[in-house]
């Protein structure tokens, strides 16, 4: 199959639509018909039911709708490389806006005062864009959040493991607890979770509001919005009328440093070695596969 056909499909499997299809792909509905249809001969097997009420999946058109979203990710995700490794030398690092502040800094300092340092250029995101722009190959490296994000495919380092806190109003009466179980806090109805986005940009269902970024999440809570349970250096970043409560119960955060397993530049060597080196990781460990 041609990276050509796959789009072409993945666009109708999307739409379930042939003209809004042939429209998002900027061609004429015929010839997009029969590239659809050669697609199928060639595979052997039908991947859209069509009838007079629109267009349906089959299972294998589900089946090449997932796998061909994967390739065409790839096939973006190493033009994107490709284009940077061509570029004068840099590294481009990505983080959350807010977090892990002074970790962030320490790996910068080490990596500074290694060999032959490059430019860094430092993209700092609202929550969920570092993992997407590390596979989208925008960026050689981030730092990920487990178990919020995920290393799967990933090569990383961990740089850190923390407990997890509780964000309430300070005049709220469970702020001046000692401590706070996460059956307490969902159990709180005037005071609903946050939803935060997932890896596509889309967000759950749910009473909480929407949070972009880490501006607005301690806003909400000052103003009486919602709590938050967030990794316990979200301390750093507090604001007027924003009590904290450690959540023990709360399943513990691990910072990780994260690159493409095929990555070969030098600069990222350089600073995974300052993430193992400087930093330390788990008992000096040496990165692994995630």
């Amino acid at each position: 199959m041609e990276t050509r056909e796959l789009r072409y499909f993945v666009a109708v499997a999307e739409e379930l639509n042939f003209g809004r299809a042939a429209r998002r792909l900027g061609m004429a509905q015929p010839p997009l018909s029969r590239a659809i249809a050669q697609l199928e001969r060639r595979l052997g097997t039908v991947l859209l039911e069509r009838d007079s009420h629109g267009v349906a999946l089959t299972g294998a058109g589900h089946v090449l709708l997932r796998e061909g979203r994967t390739v065409l990710a790839a096939v973006a995700a190493a033009e994107a490389r490709t284009r940077r490794a061509g570029q004068a030398p840099g590294l481009a690092l990505a983080a959350k806006a807010g977090a892990s502040t002074e970790l962030l800094a320490a790996l910068l300092d080490a990596y500074a005062a290694g060999l032959d340092p490059v430019p860094v250029d430092l993209r700092l995101c609202r929550f969920g864009e570092q993992e997407r722009l590390l596979r989208e190959g925008a960026v050689d490296a981030a730092l990920l959040h487990l178990p919020f994000d995920s290393t799967d495919g990933l090569d990383s380092e961990e740089l850190h493991t923390e407990g997890r806190v509780a964000l309430l109003p300070a005049g709220h009466p469970l702020a001046a607890r000692p401590s706070l179980r996460l059956a307490e806090l969902a159990a709180l109805p005037d005071l609903p979770a946050p939803r935060f986005p997932r890896r596509d940009g889309s967000y759950p269902e749910g009473p909480g509001p929407e949070i972009r970024d880490s501006t607005q999440l301690t806003e909400l809570v000052a103003l009486g919005r919602m709590h938050a349970v967030l990794p316990d250096s979200a301390r750093s970043q507090l604001r007027p009328g924003v009590a904290v409560v450690p959540v023990p119960d709360a399943p513990p955060v691990t910072t990780v440093l994260a690159w493409d397993p095929a990555a070969r530049s030098r600069p990222l060597a350089e600073l995974v070695r300052a993430a193992n080196v400087a930093l330390g990781g788990p008992n000096g460990a040496a990165g692994h596969g995630g």
